[in-house]
């Protein structure tokens, strides 16, 4: 494990309050929470033996990010969060190097249209639109493992569906991180949640709908999940959506799917974006990578979906 310092959960949860949750806010415009969301991602550490370049997937612009353990035949495949309204590769730097360090990979994290200039499905179309075109490329489907964060995680399971939906060849598996999967924001869990508010998600929500029809791609806690690969889900304990997390689980647990799900203790919404100034968050990014390796063929032993102790020394 590369060297972490030993941040105190306590300041970092008091910094994400004060400097993120009122940029998250539903009385503020999209085109001011973009910037300030942007400026909010610089305070962020990644780790040695990075090479990033942009690049061209399916006629979208794309980050990738490559480590010097990567292996360059297994592909994740990142679709970050932002409520379907902000966010972009820069503001999810740390988490794609991170994961291509750990994961052993070369982690792609694409710019999708965003709300509510490209309201629903624009997003699910640009992403199926970079699958494809990794597919294109001879990239085997059992070497790409399509991952998101927050929204990015409600988007990869509209993604899936998509994919199923086509009969094209699906991923190797799937890893939701907090994810937002209930566009009715009708069932939030009851936590002191540092980043998130349901006024703001349903603001996002509003505005990526835009007043379409609330189907089952779009909401995926409530659509068929039967045939959609092993999926790792990260959810903390102090956030809103924990019970959204908790019911997906149980409903692809019903539909058959290989699922696990791993509730990190003490910990508020997407911590992973806190890899190397929180040993939690490095450790959640970690354990996701062991799953990655795991689902493509190049494991190293441990076994996939065990959560590492999330201590917080």
């Amino acid at each position: 494990m590369v060297s972490m310092p030993k941040l105190d959960p306590a300041v970092m949860r008091l910094a994400v309050r004060t400097a993120v949750r009122p940029v998250l806010s539903a009385r503020l415009p999209v085109r001011l929470q973009r910037p300030l969301i942007a400026a909010a991602s610089l305070v962020s550490a990644r780790p040695s033996g990075i090479t990033r370049r942009t690049i061209t997937l399916g006629g979208l612009s794309a980050e990738q990010a490559t480590h010097t353990t990567s292996d360059p035949e297994t592909v994740v495949l990142y679709l970050h969060g932002g409520g379907y309204t902000l966010g972009s590769p820069s503001t999810h730097r740390s988490i794609a190097s991170y994961l291509a360090r750990y994961a052993q990979a070369t982690v792609t994290t694409l710019d999708y249209r965003l709300a509510p200039e490209h309201p629903y499905p624009a997003a699910v179309e640009d992403a199926v639109a970079a699958y494809a075109a990794l597919l294109a490329d001879g990239m085997p489907p059992g070497r790409i493992v399509l991952a998101g964060d927050s929204a990015g995680g409600g988007l990869v399971l509209s993604t899936a569906l998509r994919l199923r939906s086509s009969g094209a060849p699906l991923p190797a598996a799937l890893v939701l991180i907090s994810p937002w999967i209930d566009l009715t924001v009708s069932d939030l869990s009851e936590t002191r949640d540092p980043m998130l508010s349901a006024p703001w998600l349903r603001e996002c929500a509003r505005r990526y709908i835009a007043g379409g029809p609330l189907d089952a791609e779009v909401d995926p806690l409530h659509a068929d999940l039967a045939g959609l690969p092993p999926t790792l889900i990260h959810v903390g304990s102090d956030e809103i959506l924990l019970h959204d997390a908790k019911r997906l689980a149980a409903h692809a647990q019903e539909a058959g799917v290989d699922v696990t799900l791993t509730v990190l203790e003490g910990l508020w919404h997407v911590v992973h974006l806190h890899s190397g100034l929180l040993r939690a968050a490095t450790q959640a990014v970690e354990d996701i990578g062991d799953f990655v390796r795991h689902h493509t063929g190049s494991d190293t032993g441990r076994e996939a979906g065990t959560a590492r102790p999330t201590s917080t020394e």
